[in-house]
C-alpha cells in the first residue's frame, strides 16, 4: 500500500551556544540570537515596541465570570472577577496598573471570543462577542461585552445570565434548565426569617410591619439540593436601587434552606448605612463557578452613588460572604 506524508516546516532547537548541524546534506550553523541590546542598536523602532511589551499589565491566571442579562437575541455582560481559588478576586485598577483595563478588554473580550453561558446554575448557550466597551455604573468601570446569544430551547425564557470562557468550560455538560415562582410557603417562610433576624441583629423594628420592607424575594434550586431555597431582600428607609438612604436606614439579606415544611435560616446579610455606608444586596443568580462541585451565589449590591458585586461560597456546610468589590466595603455618599 503506498502511504502519502504532508510536508510540513520543522524548527529545530538547541540548548545554548552554535552548532554545525547537517541536515538533509545541507550544513546548518545554529547560533544563539543576539543580545537584546544588540538587537535594538541595530533596529531602533524596535526599542519602543520591546519596551511596550515588557510594562504589559500581567493577565489574570484564572477563568474571568461575567454576568449581566439577555435582550432578545443579544446580552450584555460585565465583568464581575477573576475566579481564583474557590471564590472571585478583583481585576487590577488604573491606579494600581495603568493601562489594565484597556489592554485586557482588547485582548480577552475581543470581538469573536466565545463564552460559555449559565442560568439558575445549569449550562444553557453560548454567547459570541461581537462589540466591547466600559461600563461606568459600577463604583469601578467596568469592561464590558455585548454579544450575539445562542441558548437551548428549554432557556428560552432566561434573562439573567453568568459566563465563563468557553476554553474554562469544555468539560461541562448541559443541564437541566428550571425556573421557580414564589408561592405563599415562600413568603411567609421570608418573613419568618426576618422577623427572627431583625431583633437579633439589633434593627430597628419596621414600623408597619416586616412585609413592607421586604423589596424582593426568589426562589431557587440548587443543582442537586433536596429542596428549593428562598433569598429576599428587607429594606428600611431606602430603595433597592442606586439612591441615597433615609436617616437610619438598613438592609436585610436573608437565604433560608427548605426544611420540611418551613425554611432554616442559612444566611444573614445586615447593613446599616448610617454606620457602614449604603450596600443593599439583592440575588443574582447561582453557578459552580470554580467547578469544585459546590455552588456559589453572586449579588448585586446598590450603593448610594453606584452598584457593585458581591459573592457568597458554602464552606463547612455554611454558607459566608467570600467576596465583595472592594469599592463597596465602605460604600460612598452613605
Amino acid at each position: 500500500m503506498r502511504r502519502y506524508f504532508l510536508a510540513i516546516p520543522v524548527m529545530l532547537t538547541v540548548a545554548t551556544g552554535c552548532d554545525n548541524v547537517t541536515w538533509g546534506g545541507t550544513a546548518v550553523e545554529v547560533r544563539d540570537p543576539p543580545p537584546r541590546a544588540e538587537l535594538v542598536a541595530d533596529a531602533p523602532g524596535l526599542a519602543a515596541s520591546l519596551e511596550a511589551e515588557d510594562t504589559r499589565p500581567e493577565f489574570p491566571t484564572g477563568p474571568i465570570l461575567l454576568a449581566g442579562t439577555r435582550s432578545g437575541s443579544e446580552a450584555t455582560l460585565y465583568v464581575v472577577g477573576e475566579v481564583r481559588g474557590g471564590t472571585l478576586a478583583e481585576l487590577p485598577d488604573e491606579t494600581s496598573s495603568p493601562g489594565f483595563r484597556d489592554y485586557f478588554t482588547q485582548e480577552l473580550l475581543s470581538p469573536g471570543s466565545e463564552w460559555t453561558l449559565f442560568s439558575q446554575g445549569v449550562r444553557v448557550g453560548r454567547l459570541i462577542a461581537t462589540t466591547v466597551g466600559i461600563n461606568e455604573s459600577f463604583c469601578v468601570a467596568r469592561p464590558t461585552v455585548t454579544g450575539t446569544v445562542e441558548l437551548v430551547p428549554s432557556a428560552s425564557t432566561a434573562t439573567r445570565l453568568m459566563a465563563l470562557p468557553a476554553a474554562a468550560t469544555a468539560g461541562r455538560s448541559y443541564g437541566e434548565y428550571s425556573t421557580h415562582s414564589d408561592d405563599y410557603d415562600d413568603r411567609v417562610g421570608s418573613l419568618a426569617l426576618a422577623t427572627g433576624e431583625i431583633p437579633r441583629v439589633g434593627a430597628a423594628w419596621p414600623p408597619e410591619g416586616v412585609l413592607t420592607i421586604r423589596k424582593n424575594i426568589q426562589v431557587l434550586q440548587f443543582v442537586d439540593a433536596p429542596g428549593r431555597a428562598i433569598a429576599a431582600t428587607f429594606v428600611l428607609a431606602d430603595r433597592l436601587a442606586v439612591a441615597p438612604p433615609q436617616l437610619g436606614a438598613y438592609s436585610l439579606f436573608v437565604i433560608g434552606t427548605q426544611q420540611t415544611d418551613d425554611y432554616q435560616l442559612a444566611f444573614s446579610w445586615y447593613r446599616p448605612a448610617d454606620t457602614e455606608g449604603k450596600g443593599v444586596p439583592r440575588f443574582f443568580d447561582h453557578l459552580d463557578w470554580d467547578g469544585d462541585g459546590s455552588e456559589e451565589i453572586l449579588l448585586d449590591v446598590f450603593g448610594a452613588e453606584s452598584r457593585w458585586f458581591a459573592g457568597l461560597t458554602q464552606r463547612d456546610g455554611d454558607w459566608i460572604r467570600s467576596y465583595q468589590d472592594s469599592c463597596g466595603q465602605a460604600s460612598a455618599g452613605g
